[in-house]
């Protein structure tokens, strides 16, 4: 009886948890889907105006907003600057984990490995001058200097994914390699790869939506540049003397919808991912 007992009382703080996490994220949601559809007519100082649905559902707002922030350019270049990233991240962090992971046990490959991990710990905002000046000097003051700073950005968080990973892969399987003649750089690409499919998608998805949805770099290394990201053109419904909720809401929910089928492509490999990767 204790045993249900305390079964019992389990579940029930599960579900009260479960349910005030998922209220932090429906109640914003509907906010969003309903000012987006709302005239400003119907925007009131009121709460009950707020939380009232539209009186009539119209897509008036997103054409709007489509046009303002020149969606089709901007969504172009978010596209361009976030698969690009990915692609390179999972690459290059990939070989650069799987590198380190194997060799933890000399002291360089370690330091080395806990130098780049370290550089999760430093904010942007301490690099963000030099990184302006120095990109300006070198002509990268463009998507693909924000690339190449994407790349190096989320290099210690996916490169600590990658060597956690490679601690569920048994060395086996390339001792059997090398046995039937493999190079290092062939057993890599054509068994370990495909194997890390999981880890690949987790830390696909984890990169697009960092990049997605940044702000500050592309603000400051493409300052003055026409190429504009979406959450860059998002900034023109602010203005100093209020914000239009309705276009800037309409317009959140149009850059949410490419990430978010991204997200559901991949979202079978993520929790395994996620788990395995976290195996030290």
């Amino acid at each position: 009886m204790k045993k249900t007992s305390q079964a019992f009382k389990a579940n029930k703080t599960a579900m009260v948890l479960l349910i005030l996490g998922l209220s932090t994220i429906i109640f914003p949601l509907y906010l969003t889907v309903v000012i987006a559809f709302k005239q400003p007519s119907e925007m009131t100082n009121s709460i009950s105006g707020i939380l009232s649905l539209p009186k009539t559902w119209s897509l008036n707002n997103f054409r709007e907003a489509m046009q303002v922030t020149d969606f089709w350019n901007s969504l172009r270049n978010s596209l361009v600057i976030s698969v690009l990233t990915v692609v390179l991240s999972v690459l290059v962090h990939s070989l650069m984990g799987y590198t380190l992971g194997r060799n933890k046990k000399s002291k360089f490959y370690n330091f080395v490995y806990l130098f780049i991990v370290s550089g999760m710990f430093v904010p942007f905002a301490i690099l963000m001058m030099p990184l302006a000046k120095q990109t300006a000097e070198l002509g990268l003051a463009n998507w693909f200097g924000v690339i190449l700073l994407y790349v190096v950005f989320y290099m210690p968080m996916n490169v600590m994914l990658y060597s956690g990973y490679l601690v569920n892969i048994p060395l086996a399987l390339e001792e059997a390699a090398r046995v039937d003649g493999a190079s290092t750089w062939r057993t890599y690409w054509k068994i370990i790869f495909p194997i890390m499919k999981p880890m690949h998608a987790t830390v696909a998805v984890i990169t697009a939506l960092a990049v997605w949805n940044d702000v500050m770099t592309p603000l400051v290394i493409m300052a003055g540049s026409a190429q504009n990201t979406l959450p860059l053109a998002q900034l023109n419904f602010q203005s100093q003397f209020g914000t239009n909720y309705n276009l800037a809401f309409a317009s959140y929910l149009l850059s949410l919808i490419p990430i978010l089928i991204f997200y559901l492509i991949c979202q079978k490999q993520i929790l395994n991912g996620v788990v395995n990767g976290a195996v030290k």
